[in-house]
């Protein structure tokens, strides 16, 4: 085939394919599409072939023709003048719509915005569209407003008060009348709803929700975040008093409905500080020589009913959540950390998987039953590992064939092509009133993975009950935990930049083939310079895992069929799964899937809310710690890269900093997104993620969990903008001399 020297492709044959492109863009509808399906669809081979596919794409775009959904997908628009979407309000301004049709982004400058808030539906006006430039949107209705609140400090004066807030999705304060503020004064963190935002004012106007206390107690601080992220932060006083009227009721009747597995050695694991116990593992060597191992899970759902007071508020909250400092439990305390709670010596009803395995780790017979049991021992994780590397302690025998039994599961997993993704947890040390005294790193060790692997094996199968019966039956309607394929832009990306270091990571193929070899470079990388940059990228590279009805496996592990089960205490998908077991074990038809697939949203968006909480939670206790560090130094990796400049995460403790682009005054330095890294203008040095670097601590902002870090030569001189302005000329002359050398500095 004939090329230009450019290396693309040359006349008719270019001119074919552009129109090939064209073809394929008319028929995809609403689908979307990237430049190696387009390629792939219409036989477009080579290099230079699928360059020029996505050259096209790029040009359509640039034209309108086509839309730009996501950094190289695509989309026909759907769309005429009007479109209905979600308001997607930020405090920089740059506020969108994301429509209904087709999720496109569409800007909506403020003066056309009606003062929407983020979330509200609208409906907006679309600007003709012109060549080359973004469209813009003008919201001409408010269909529904989000009911949202926002978090802030409280500043009174004699005549009114108003909210200082810190939302990324509101850039003014709002004003409050003194009659609205509940009580609320000066330095009062507080919860304020927006009750009026007149068109022609630049503030809203609003009232206080709750006073949390005053700003920078950890309490008030603590409850802030949650209220931030819309979670809870008090448990209504009619569910704690409908939970408190719940007995344990394990009659004779009840056992009697039950296989009875009292007598048999059990026994949890779980961290030291735990007090909801919502799984515990039993084992006993049958005559045949293998041995009965049985993972025994809370029967919560035997105490909580469908649609009883205790159950919507269970629903709505979706999962407990894990701060730093505190648990705030998805259901009443009574129950997690009482009747359902799995403590020892005390007699428990279990919903349990009961296996039949040899030393081997291979399963020849699996059971799902109800089960009343009755746990010997309560293990801390580091008491079960005491036993493990001692050969010593209670259950001995038991708990060294678990262990090896689990290695064998864990081993087989790995192969099969589930991905080994290993991080240490930072944990703090906080006294009594809630100050972070010191930081410690949360390592998986064998007794964690013992756990990890039963109760993978445990979900695996209860999903694989369901999903595959064995009367090739149609599966009913059930609630999995999925995980997709990694995108493949971001997979090619890490293949490419893998094997600039010499690692193969393979693009395409199974899902097997593709884990295999992320594994097998994770392996090889270990304790080598590139180590952090390749393992950070091959974490990005990955999909978030989902509840939903529509089984497409879990990519991560490896798995076909995968569930959650084992966590009904602090997990509704969990509960949800043990009705729907309860339902289909006596013969019941199967539900209705609509309903339970917006369940599974529900709970699939109220867990990255929980997690995103978490991460601030923690968030503001390093920030709180490293202001008694100001300016010490360290040493820590380059963990993100932005237009605005590097994070840095320390390696002693983990708390992650920002270094301002605005501080890199050696240089102008241009973001590269696809590398990951950012580039000087002049002399050509490369900040990119996963570089050693050595900081100071220059601020820690508690306000906006922030914390600044400075940049430190090989000297330990900070490369920072003002550290040039005192010196005699300009900062762009000292740069100058710099660059001829008369200011010359080592670079790490």
């Amino acid at each position: 085939m004939s090329k230009s020297s450019s290396g693309t492709i040359s006349g008719r044959k270019a001119t074919a394919l552009i129109k090939k492109v064209q073809e394929f863009v008319t028929q995809q509808k609403n689908n979307t599409y990237n430049y190696k399906q387009v390629a792939h669809a219409i036989g477009a081979s080579t290099p230079a072939q699928q360059r020029n596919v996505a050259l096209q794409l790029v040009e359509m775009a640039f034209n309108g023709e086509i839309i730009e959904v996501a950094p190289g997908k695509y989309k026909s628009p759907q769309r005429g003048n009007e479109a209905i979407g979600t308001f997607v309000r930020r405090s920089n301004g740059k506020n969108s719509i994301v429509t209904d049709t087709d999720g496109e982004t569409i800007f909506v400058a403020e003066r056309n915005s009606m003062h929407a808030l983020n979330g509200d539906k609208v409906r907006v006006n679309i600007a003709a569209h012109r060549r080359g430039a973004e469209p813009e949107a003008e919201v001409i209705e408010i269909i529904e407003k989000k009911e949202q609140t926002f978090i802030g400090t409280l500043k009174v004066d004699r005549h009114f008060g108003y909210l200082l807030t810190d939302s990324k999705f509101l850039a003014t304060d709002i004003f409050i009348p003194k009659s609205k503020l509940k009580g609320g004064k000066t330095g009062d963190k507080a919860v304020v709803r927006i009750t009026e935002w007149k068109p022609d004012f630049k503030n809203p106007s609003g009232e206080v929700v709750d006073i949390l206390g005053e700003a920078g107690e950890n309490t008030a601080e603590i409850h802030a975040i949650l209220a931030e992220f819309g979670l809870p932060y008090k448990y209504p006083q009619a569910v704690e008093k409908a939970a408190d009227k719940i007995g344990a009721g394990i009659t004779e009747d009840v056992i009697a409905q039950r296989v009875d597995m009292r007598d048999v050695l059990t026994f949890t694991i779980d961290p030291a500080d735990a007090k909801d116990f919502d799984d515990a593992l039993s084992f006993r060597q049958l005559p045949n020589g293998r041995y009965e191992v049985g993972v025994h899970i809370a029967d919560v759902t035997h105490y909580v009913k469908p649609d009883s007071i205790i159950d919507k508020e269970a629903q709505k909250r979706a999962t407990s959540v894990y701060l730093v400092d505190r648990v705030v439990p998805m259901l009443p305390e009574h129950l997690c950390n009482g009747i359902c709670s799995l403590r020892p010596d005390e007699e428990k009803l279990a919903f349990s998987v009961i296996f039949e395995m040899d030393a081997q780790a291979k399963v020849y017979n699996s059971m799902i039953a109800r089960t009343v049991i009755k746990s010997n021992r309560r293990f801390s994780y580091e008491e079960a590992q005491s036993v493990i590397e001692t050969g010593m302690g209670d259950c001995v025998e038991a708990i060294l064939a678990l262990d090896s039994m689990a290695k064998v599961l864990r081993k087989e997993r790995y192969e099969e092509g589930s991905v080994d993704f290993d991080r240490a947890e930072v944990k703090f040390d906080i006294s009594d009133d809630g100050t972070p005294l010191g930081v410690y790193f949360k390592v998986s060790k064998d007794a964690n993975k013992l756990i990890e692997e039963f109760m993978l094996l445990a979900n695996k199968t209860v999903a694989a009950y369901v999903g595959k019966p064995k009367d090739k039956k149609k599966p009913k309607a059930f609630v999995y935990r999925v995980h997709d394929a990694p995108d493949a832009q971001r997979l090619a990306d890490l293949s490419a930049i893998a094997r600039s270091f010499g690692f193969k990571v393979k693009a395409s193929g199974t899902p097997r083939e593709i884990n295999r070899s992320i594994n097998k470079m994770l392996a090889e990388v270990k304790g080598r310079g590139e180590e952090n940059y390749l393992a950070t990228l091959a974490i990005r590279s990955m999909a978030k895992a989902i509840y939903t009805t529509d089984n497409i496996g879990h990519y991560g592990l490896g798995f076909d069929y995968y569930t959650h089960f084992t966590s009904p205490i602090r997990r509704y998908p969990d509960m949800m799964v043990h009705r729907l077991l309860e339902r289909y074990m006596a013969g019941g038809r199967s539900v209705v899937i609509q309903k339970l697939e917006e369940q599974c949203k529900h709970s699939s968006e109220m867990e990255q809310l929980a997690a995103n909480a978490e991460r601030a939670s923690i968030k503001y206790k390093q920030v709180e710690y490293m202001q008694s560090h100001l300016g010490e130094t360290y040493s820590g990796i380059i963990s993100g890269v932005t237009e605005w400049g590097l994070y840095v995460e320390l390696n002693d403790n983990l708390c992650e900093g920002l270094v301002p682009m605005r501080d890199l005054a050696d240089d102008f330095y241009d973001f590269d997104e696809k590398n990951h890294c950012l580039i000087g203008r002049r002399s050509n040095h490369r900040y990119r993620l996963g570089d050693n670097v050595d900081i100071k601590v220059a601020r820690a902002d508690l306000e906006k969990k922030q914390l600044d870090f400075v940049l430190l030569d090989d000297q330990g001189n900070a490369l920072r903008g003002e550290d040039y302005m005192g010196k005699k000329g300009s900062a762009k002359e000292v740069l100058a001399d710099k660059s001829h050398g008369k200011k010359k500095r080592r670079r790490k």
